[in-house]
């Protein structure tokens, strides 16, 4: 009996150490995000550049990511995830080179987008994740994996006070390249290429009028404070993005590969969960922004703390350690209520939050407490929005569905920096900060769209949902009755009685097979 058991144990270590690898990307992923947030206003006299030029080092990376991910997320599905982790990777750790080497403007551009390219890494190891966890680990692995984005998050704005006041700039390169590397080498050696693979040619086109489309847009948002809402250039980017995007869509439900399957998107559980990931993402973001003016804005202000950078880095790292506490605790909610249920308290708990933050944003410990809430409510839709998608869509296309969620959640966050810009923009009177009244706007629309993403789950709240062998989202009794009906016409059945109250895997126990029969009892153990 020893061997088995040392194997369990082997094999434990093992899915522990994946994840552990898989949760690290997440970390170096936000590092390289936020790393050179604080250092925007001096970029411009250190690279000799204007500081509407400087500002393309933020939105060349959201640009690229945005590109990178549906890209890369269905190369995942169809070459191989672990070799498409490892490109992203390279990408990424040769950007950070580039960047550490250069001095001038075009070269340290180049650089960040080739950055860009790391964003593509969460939704590429949530689906190895689900490839080698246990499918009641899942919820776990992404709820880690969520920690780790908040983690770097909370990590850089410190660091990267601390570079700004004791080392080169350069610094903010070297770091990230540096811990992408080696990540690159455990990858590599801890990780095994998945068995799940789809099949089909990768589709160019659609990936080409994609990233134009995307492209188009993601400057429209990112850009128009700088441009003008109502500017032609501004204008003119929103139209010919929403329309190639139309274009896009008719044309991947003509493609036998697509590189989005627009059908599977357009699913009620899908379709929500995306809705609800780009609402959340706009929430999560303003609660950075905002939580981050009001600590560093100075007192004249009338309502700023005047803390600097490395303080308030310190300040926000409550943030990422909400986010790590409440991982398991998400997880094993999402493992006894569901995650559409987790979906919508987290997102209730947020617009909540945001609500008191409206009227308690005076005191230090009042704006510490306010973000720590929202992280929380944060943490648990972050948990819950890819275990849903992972519950309504074929394992072959689990990449490029959280390839698209993700997506959609970075583009919610670049609309809530918009929005700030935006309000910024129209409150700053002859002094060169918003008005309280301005942040406050912020707050509002956050709760509101928290609002609304809780509200996405209601229609599929009483869904217990897998995908069948096409992909399509069924119920428990549903699959179960398929499964009787379709292999097991001859099989004997009885009634079990439950005793107790039932868990939510067996709300819809009824008939069970007499004697072993390896159709069901498998599945319904995963159930």
């Amino acid at each position: 009996m020893a061997p088995p058991a040392r194997t369990a144990v082997s094999e434990t270590s093992r899915r522990w150490i994946i994840v552990g690898t898989l949760a690290l990307t997440g970390t170096v992923v936000s590092l390289q995000q936020t790393l050179v947030l604080p250092l925007l206003p001096a970029l411009p006299r250190l690279l000799d550049t204007t500081a509407d030029n400087a500002s393309w080092l933020v939105t060349a990376t959201l640009l690229f990511g945005a590109v990178s991910i549906p890209t890369i997320s269905r190369l995942a599905d169809t070459v191989g995830k672990k070799r498409m982790m490892m490109v992203a990777l390279a990408v990424m750790v040769l950007g950070s080179a580039l960047g550490a080497l250069s001095a001038s403007f075009p070269l340290v551009l180049a650089a960040r987008a080739l950055q860009g390219v790391g964003l593509s890494l969460i939704p590429v190891g949530i689906a190895i994740m689900r490839d080698e966890l246990p499918r009641e680990r899942v919820p776990l692995g992404v709820g880690l994996m969520s920690a780790t984005l908040a983690i770097g998050s909370g990590a850089g704005l410190p660091l990267s006070g601390l570079i700004a006041t004791h080392l080169d700039w350069h610094a903010i390169f070297w770091v990230t390249g540096a811990v992408g590397a080696v990540l690159l080498v455990a990858v590599w050696q801890v990780l095994g290429e998945s068995p799940v693979q789809t099949r089909g040619s990768f589709d160019y086109r659609g990936a080409v009028v994609m990233s134009i489309a995307l492209a188009a847009l993601m400057l429209a948002i990112s850009k128009g404070a700088y441009w003008g809402w109502t500017s032609p250039l501004t204008l003119t980017l929103a139209a010919a993005g929403v329309g190639l995007l139309v274009v896009w869509v008719l044309m991947e439900l003509r493609v036998h590969s697509p590189l989005v399957n627009v059908r599977v998107a357009a699913r009620p559980a899908v379709l929500l969960a995306n809705v609800a990931s780009l609402l959340v993402g706009f929430a999560m973001f303003a609660n950075v922004l905002v939580t981050t003016q009001l600590l560093q804005l100075p007192a004249t202000s009338g309502y700023g703390l005047g803390l600097d950078m490395l303080h308030t880095g310190l300040w926000m790292a409550p943030i990422a350690l909400i986010f790590g506490v409440m991982a398991p605790v998400a997880a094993r909610l999402i493992r006894r209520y569901g995650p559409q249920v987790i979906l919508l308290v987290g997102s209730f708990v947020v617009s909540g939050s945001y609500i008191t933050r409206v009227y308690l944003s005076d005191e230090l410990w009042q704006i510490v407490a306010g973000s720590v809430l929202v992280g929380a409510g944060i943490s648990m839709t972050y948990a819950a929005l890819p275990t849903l998608i992972m519950r309504a869509v074929p394992m072959t296309e689990t990449a490029s569905a959280n390839g698209l969620n993700n997506l959609l959640r970075y583009v919610g966050t670049s609309t809530a920096s918009a929005l700030l810009a935006a309000v910024t923009t129209m409150s700053v009177g002859r002094v060169a900060f918003p008005t309280f009244e301005a942040l406050l706007v912020v707050f509002w629309a956050a709760a509101g769209a928290s609002l609304l993403a809780g509200l996405t789950a209601l229609p599929i709240l009483g869904l217990d949902a897998e995908p069948d062998e096409n992909g399509s989202g069924l119920s428990v009794c549903a699959i179960r009755w398929r499964r009787y009906t379709a292999c097991n016409r001859h099989t004997r059945w009885r009634r079990r009685p439950t005793r107790g109250r039932p868990s939510s895997g067996q709300v819809c126990e009824g008939l069970l097979p007499i004697g072993e029969d390896p159709t069901l009892s498998s599945p319904s153990r995963e159930l």
